[in-house]
């Protein structure tokens, strides 16, 4: 299956350029079972991103346009009247799907972002009364615009807790960004490889192979040690829950195995812990007023964290 992965991960890198690790990261999420909140400047990819990764999975793949004004049955369903047979029908909304990209999720009320939040943790939906399971590989990509802030509905901390990961989407080097500008502008087709890697049934098969990737005590005590730390530190207002600590864990399984090991080494954990705590921290407001960041608090806690070996 490893194999798989890999042959995965080739194809996702020559369709995105530049973004080598956050691919990976967004596959071991979706191994993990979570969701993925990404921030990026609009033109970065984010869509194509979401979209390649559904198309070399197998999976079906729906977008939302989140806007003030869309409403909670835009994203679950509602009961439509038939006028033919006389009886109400169910019309099931866009989150019925594989992958779900929720493009802007800040630009939509908290109803409406409830509404998705809810269908995220329950893996389910009701419609009227009736209750509609989510397929089995159920993945949601949320964007954010970290640039424009007039017309928004931030995400809420408590909600924020419930995404897996924070990826930040950034601007590729100047050989990568002309790479991606002579396959558009030649119109350099690779179509022919956008051929899924393997199906939705391969893929939940792995994901029970994941399972089986042992994290031994000491690493287990290596992630506690990093989450407590961050409620401990003089740079963090508040700290990560014991959901972060489940979060580490699952996804340094994921990155074992996608590295073909069934162990977890603490290298694992230092290649996750980013990307799982940067939403769920908050930092003091001093540091804020020194321009301290909190990829830069992060670092700085895992790095005076000690290595079991």
């Amino acid at each position: 299956m490893n194999e798989k992965i890999h042959q995965l991960l080739a194809r996702y890198e020559k369709h995105i350029i530049g973004q080598t690790t956050n691919l990976r990261l967004l596959l071991c999420a979706i191994l993990s079972g979570g969701h993925v909140l990404l921030e990026g400047v609009p033109g970065t990819g984010k869509t194509k991103t979401v979209r390649t990764l559904a198309d070399l999975l197998g999976g079906t793949f729906q977008r939302i346009q989140f806007t003030p004004d869309l409403l909670p049955s835009d994203i679950t369903g509602s009961m439509i009247y038939n006028m033919k047979s006389g009886t109400f029908e169910t019309l099931k909304g866009p989150v019925f799907t594989n992958i779900l990209l929720a493009d802007e999720i800040n630009r939509t009320p908290a109803k409406t972002q409830a509404a998705l939040l809810e269908a995220m943790e329950e893996k389910q939906v009701t419609i009227q009364g009736k209750t509609y399971p989510l397929p089995t590989v159920f993945f949601v990509v949320a964007t954010q615009n970290p640039l424009e802030f007039e017309g928004t509905y931030p995400l809420p901390e408590a909600q924020q807790d419930r995404f897996l990961f924070k990826l930040i989407i950034d601007f590729p080097s100047f050989e990568e960004e002309k790479r991606v500008l002579e396959q558009m502008i030649t119109h350099a087709s690779i179509a022919k490889e956008m051929a899924a890697v393997f199906s939705m049934e391969t893929f939940t098969t792995i994901k029970a192979e994941i399972e089986q990737v042992k994290v031994s005590d000491e690493i287990l005590a290596y992630i506690l040690q990093i989450v407590r730390s961050t409620r401990e530190s003089e740079t963090i207002r508040f700290g990560a829950s014991t959901r972060a600590g489940i979060a580490i864990g699952k996804t340094a399984q994921v990155w074992a195995y996608m590295e073909g090991r069934d162990y977890v080494i603490p290298d694992d954990v230092k290649i996750v812990v980013k990307p799982s705590l940067r939403h769920r921290i908050q930092l003091s407001p001093h540091v804020e007023l020194e321009g301290g960041t909190i990829d830069q608090a992060i670092e700085e806690l895992v790095g005076t964290t000690p290595v079991p070996r």
